[in-house]
């Protein structure tokens, strides 16, 4: 956490845009299904620190891997903690009006520029603009990506290639909701076991159990391979897939 804060505090504010991803269980499981915007999104990432506790302690157990592992929200909690002034330019990609006032008025951002793109944006490349030209008309030395994945990072990747925008870019999932208090995240003993998911799929079953079953717990799967084929993962490593 300590290296990913002071990465992003000495960036000078007018270089070109680049994007941080924090990739988690589901964006292990969408790359190895060979979704190509997944893939494209993470391998043009500036830096992809490991958001999940589960697949830390995967690499750990079944790789002798030691991830860096930095949270999605305690990375964004403590960047407004540590590094942003709240008379500072913020953009915010996602989001409704409820966030846009909690963040006006409990972290006391002056000067918040938020957009909320259409339910599917990613989808239709005319959105995908206009959510870019919101960030190039709004700059700010950072802009948070809340708009879910693989949109936020298939949205940082587009502003990469556009040459236009400034600043760095946080994918971050929900991650201001937690911070301003819209959705209660897991109390400590969850995050600290792993079980974080857990709480949150027993707070919203009806929402996040496909989400789970689908996108998440095919994880566990795709380490078990590629422990057993060693041929497996260095073609994998080659492909340049893992970092």
């Amino acid at each position: 956490m300590a290296e990913a804060i002071a990465l992003l505090k000495r960036r000078p504010p007018s270089d070109p845009f680049m994007y941080v991803s924090t990739p988690n269980a589901q964006h292990v499981v969408r790359i190895q299904r060979g979704n190509a915007g997944a893939i494209a999104a993470h391998d043009n990432a500036w830096v992809t620190p490991c958001d999940s506790r589960v697949l830390a302690r995967l690499a750990r157990l079944l790789f002798g891997l030691d991830l860096p592992l930095v949270l999605g929200s305690d990375l964004t909690r403590e960047m407004f903690v540590q590094v942003i002034d709240r008379n500072e330019p913020v953009t915010v990609i996602g989001g409704d009006t409820v966030l846009e006032a909690r963040l006006r008025g409990d972290l006391g951002l002056t000067r918040l520029s938020l957009y909320d793109p259409p339910y599917g944006f990613y989808n239709d490349p005319r959105e995908m603009v206009r959510a870019c030209e919101f960030v190039e008309a709004h700059p700010a030395r950072f802009v948070f990506l809340a708009c879910g994945t693989p949109q936020s990072e298939l949205l940082g990747k587009l502003l990469t290639e556009r040459g236009i925008a400034t600043g760095a870019g946080l994918a971050i999932g929900a991650s201001l909701m937690f911070l301003t208090g819209q959705v209660r995240r897991a109390p400590r003993f969850f995050q600290v076991i792993g079980l974080e998911w857990l709480y949150r799929l027993l707070q919203e079953p009806r929402r996040l159990w496909r989400r789970f079953v689908d996108d998440q717990l095919p994880v566990l799967v795709i380490a078990v391979r590629f422990r057993l084929s060693p041929k497996l993962s260095a073609d994998q490593s080659r492909r340049g897939q893992w970092r």
